[in-house]
């Protein structure tokens, strides 16, 4: 049945009504939107499930795929891909490298080389206890007893969505986010994925682009049970990846009280909260809430690979006071066990508490902000309109006026014009992402690797506006396409999000700074001229 959905659904290139128009028990398996069902051959060497299994490669896997085969290197491979798609901190190898080579790090006993508790080794479980009632601010000690360890936040998504959901149900969550949660919940517990969809306009001074809230958490989950399917969880991104928003401590219980109305577990992904690089903004943990709304439902994940800058290590950890999810959970952990000695030099890592503050934050936080500063500037110099936040490794960009046409499939062909100039980036579609022409770049690398990408990008954007505008001569009757901003919902987001202050507030100096740059970054001027209105 599944897979007679999939070769029903046809190419990704739908907008935005067509999609919403569609039924969710279809729309939810157009999941990736990147792979071609009609070129799907089903294999006879595999089950139904293993042939999903086998479809189930996006855009994030072919670009990483072509990235891996033509490896930018800047003396062996000069013209190679430079990797702006995956989601890795590159700028912190001299500083993880040497402390994880330090002598305290290399232990070898006979507890390590044997089989653990399938939560964790008790003395790695206390550390992460301590560690997180620490950076979290928990207003008590969290307690060892709720915390799980397993290879990853992937694995723990798709454990907690197989303990959490029964086959066919479903878990909530806000578009745009991280799409390899889809597979995560999808191939093995086949959970699916319930979409509020969240999109860049702003309807008042105190909201900003792609702003989660309660209304549309409401509406996401009455249209799923209008059509007879069942929720059974909420996932919240914090800091959020890609926007890079950071969560209000009132957002945050506004959303926890939402779930707890309609007995929904929350799923608390905070991997990125010691990536915060900019005093101005700061991270609250679901952690350090001083209540709980619904302390049984409410499940917090983190790891190393993000904040510590080492995703080739393995390692994930979740805390749940619910014994029944935790002892669920770690039934599973025999397939994602994280290895003795990998344990134990977590443990020395998080117990390192000097180092962590008084070197590693405060080298890489400002690595994080030098790298985003630099790709930021090289953006609002190309008149290209991004969300400026202050968390993760990511920019969310504008390059809506650079498809001729508002749909997915001019997307993925500006995502694979991207890729053959050697820069693999990520398109929206790939994070669900309700508008066509946003995108996702990874701003954490080191500065030769930004320059040289970055020019790529200039020169892939400014061959397409040369070829729109050439286009444009050539049908000069032609009005503006669906799909694209026009100049009254075109908006420029550059300015970083701040709590609503009074609007009195704002200097002068930013607001000609934000118009010069909505001029720059739009057509209005070109296509609005006196002989057009006359």
């Amino acid at each position: 049945q599944a897979l007679s959905e999939i070769a029903g659904l046809g190419g990704g290139g739908s907008d935005l009504q067509e999609m919403r128009a569609r039924p969710l028990t279809e729309r939810r398996f157009d999941m990736h939107g990147f792979c071609n069902p009609s070129d799907f051959q089903r294999s006879p060497y595999l089950s139904a499930r293993g042939n999903i299994a086998n479809i189930f490669r996006g855009s994030t896997e072919e670009g990483y795929k072509a990235y891996h085969a033509d490896k930018y290197d800047e003396d062996k491979n000069p013209n190679g891909i430079i990797n702006f798609g995956t989601s890795e901190n590159k700028l912190c190898f001299d500083l993880m490298s040497k402390r994880l080579t330090q002598t305290d790090m290399n232990l070898m006993e006979p507890p390590l080389l044997q089989y653990p508790d399938w939560k964790g080794h008790m003395f790695l479980r206390e550390e992460v206890a301590r560690f997180l009632t620490y950076y979290c601010k928990a207003p008590a000690p969290l307690k060892a007893e709720n915390v799980i360890v397993l290879n990853g936040c992937g694995s723990l998504f798709s454990a907690l969505a197989t303990v959490l959901c029964d086959p066919g149900e479903a878990v909530l969550i806000a578009t745009p986010f991280y799409g390899g949660i889809t597979q995560s919940v999808f191939l093995y517990g086949n959970v699916k994925l319930v979409y509020a969809y969240l999109d860049s306009k702003i309807t008042g001074t105190s909201t900003r682009p792609f702003q989660l809230t309660v209304e549309k958490l409401e509406k996401a989950l009455q249209d799923a049970r209008a059509e007879g399917v069942t929720v059974r969880a909420l996932i919240l991104l914090n800091p959020q990846n890609p926007l890079g928003d950071i969560y209000s401590l009132s957002e945050l219980r506004d959303y926890l009280e939402f779930a707890k109305r309609h007995e929904l577990h929350v799923i608390v992904d905070e991997i990125y909260m010691l990536s915060v690089f900019d005093e101005s903004a700061t991270f609250h943990s679901v952690l350090g809430m001083d209540r709980l709304p619904d302390p049984q439902r409410t499940h917090v994940m983190w790891g190393i690979s993000k904040d510590f800058a080492v995703s080739g290590i393995r390692f994930g950890t979740l805390y749940t006071e619910n014994q029944d999810v935790a002892n669920a959970v770690a039934s599973l952990c025999y397939f994602h066990g994280v290895c003795g000695p990998v344990q134990h030099k977590v443990a020395q890592l998080l117990r390192d508490r000097d180092w962590i503050n008084q070197v590693y934050l405060r080298a890489n936080h400002a690595r994080l902000k030098a790298a985003h500063t630099y790709v930021t500037d090289e953006l609002k110099t190309l008149g290209v309109p991004f969300l400026n936040r202050n968390a993760g490794f990511f920019v969310w960009i504008d390059f809506r006026k650079y498809l001729r046409t508002g749909t997915f499939e001019e997307e993925m062909l500006l995502w694979r014009r991207f890729l053959d100039n050697k820069v693999l980036l990520s398109c929206g579609k790939a994070f669900e992402c309700s508008e066509p022409g946003w995108f996702r770049i990874i701003f954490a690398d080191k500065t030769h690797r930004l320059q040289l990408g970055m020019q790529r990008i200039r020169k892939v954007l400014e061959e397409r506006e040369q070829e729109i505008q050439a286009e444009e001569k050539e049908q000069p009757c032609q009005s503006d396409q669906d799909g694209k901003a026009d100049s009254t919902d075109e908006v420029i987001f550059v300015s970083r999000h701040q709590e609503p202050t009074c609007a009195g507030s704002s200097n002068l100096g930013d607001l000609i700074g934000l118009l010069q740059q909505q001029m720059r970054s739009s057509d209005w001027l070109q296509k609005n001229t006196a002989e057009q209105f006359a």
